[in-house]
């Protein structure tokens, strides 16, 4: 019993000497649940909706209020040619469509049936069927109050398109989200856990010693992780177009070009987190707080980031895996370029510059 004791007491004497320990062990599990019980959420606001208007008349002005009063939609555009969508699907600035017929109103005062399209955009997870099922049931909300088909069976009939994932094969829109996780266990996490190994171990000292400056020792150490990085994308994109017949409709140099971007982004934050923490333990929990939760959570890998609090929409900013999830649906399931990803592709090469810098210099202060 006296061992016992003498083993608590000292294990606990390491837990409270090492305060970066302590705050990372009790701040983990309060942070855990407000991350999941804010960011787990399947249900999906404030839809990006794009109106197609060729002829606006009573009964297609009256249908857009109606979507703008449903608390579900928000209306980004009014176009009056379909040809329009493809731009905003593409940039990502409308997540459905509804495209009036021309005459509407007029059709329906005759008698006949009024087509109405509503278009899904089918790359990100839950938003496609919501929006189909949401605006379904403002149509149909909106023909019971307008007393159903008093003219004969006339009546507003709508159909339905998923763009860019057609047959809503789920691997299609989380393999391409996958990507950015694996990449970040590969790059972040085990970069962190390399280098504090070898402060543990006792051979960054004799690395010191060496001709070798700051900037070149984490060189060397960062160079492998960014090769194996590099061939886990190729072998990524193997498995999605192999195994779950993703399709790969954009560029195979941009994607490579993109994925060694994040992976760039990534070492630097294992860097950052290495040259902070004096141990594997509090490396692996800064890596598991700074890195994969967010992706998991924060990227709209799985849950969309407009049903999200404000806060953690604005915190979704800063998040790397956000936007080379954008990038790789885009690439992959829309076959975009840059002309319509530059804006991702340049925010990932700021981050990655920025980090880099910083990352670099944190570990030449915790050399000297």
């Amino acid at each position: 019993m006296k061992a016992l004791a003498g083993l608590l007491r000292k294990e606990v004497y390491h837990i409270l000497r090492d305060r970066r320990t302590l705050v990372v062990i009790i701040a983990l599990p309060v942070l855990q649940v407000i991350l999941f019980g804010y960011a787990i959420r399947t249900d999906v606001d404030h839809v990006r909706l794009a109106i197609v208007d060729p002829e606006p008349d009573a009964i297609t002005l009256a249908l857009r209020g109606r979507f703008t009063a449903a608390g579900v939609f928000s209306i980004v555009a009014v176009v009056p040619r379909p040809d329009a969508l493809e731009s905003l699907f593409a940039r990502g600035i409308a997540q459905g469509a509804v495209v009036f017929d021309g005459g509407l109103a007029e059709k329906l005062a005759r008698g006949l049936p009024a087509r109405l399209l509503i278009v899904a955009d089918g790359s990100e997870p839950n938003t496609g069927s919501i929006v189909r099922a949401y605006a379904a049931a403002v149509i149909e909300a909106y023909e019971r109050e307008r007393g159903g088909a008093p003219r004969g069976g006339a009546q507003i009939v709508p159909n339905v398109r998923m763009r860019f994932n057609p047959t809503r094969e789920s691997s299609n829109l989380f393999v391409p989200g996958l990507m950015a996780f694996v990449l970040t266990i590969v790059s972040s996490l085990m970069t962190a856990i390399s280098l504090t190994r070898e402060k543990e171990t006792g051979t960054m000292e004799a690395l010191l010693v060496s001709p070798l400056r700051p900037w070149q020792i984490i060189v060397g150490k960062v160079l492998p992780y960014l090769a194996v990085g590099f061939v886990s994308v190729i072998g990524v994109i193997l498995e999605a177009r192999l195994v779950f017949q993703v399709p790969l409709r954009g560029s195979v140099a941009l994607l490579l070009f993109e994925g060694l971007l994040f992976i760039l982004v990534s070492l630097s934050l294992g860097i950052l987190i290495s040259a902070r923490t004096s141990s594997q333990r509090v490396a692996m929990m800064g890596a598991l707080i700074g890195t994969m939760l967010p992706t998991m959570l924060l990227s709209g890998f799985i849950f969309p980031i407009e049903s999200m609090p404000w806060p953690l929409q604005a915190i979704s900013f800063a998040v790397p895996a956000r936007w080379f999830v954008l990038v790789a649906r885009g690439i992959m399931l829309k076959g975009v370029g840059l002309a319509y990803l530059w804006l991702a592709t340049l925010i990932l090469l700021g981050m990655a510059l920025f980090l880099l810098v910083v990352s670099t210099r944190s570990f030449h202060e915790r050399l000297e």
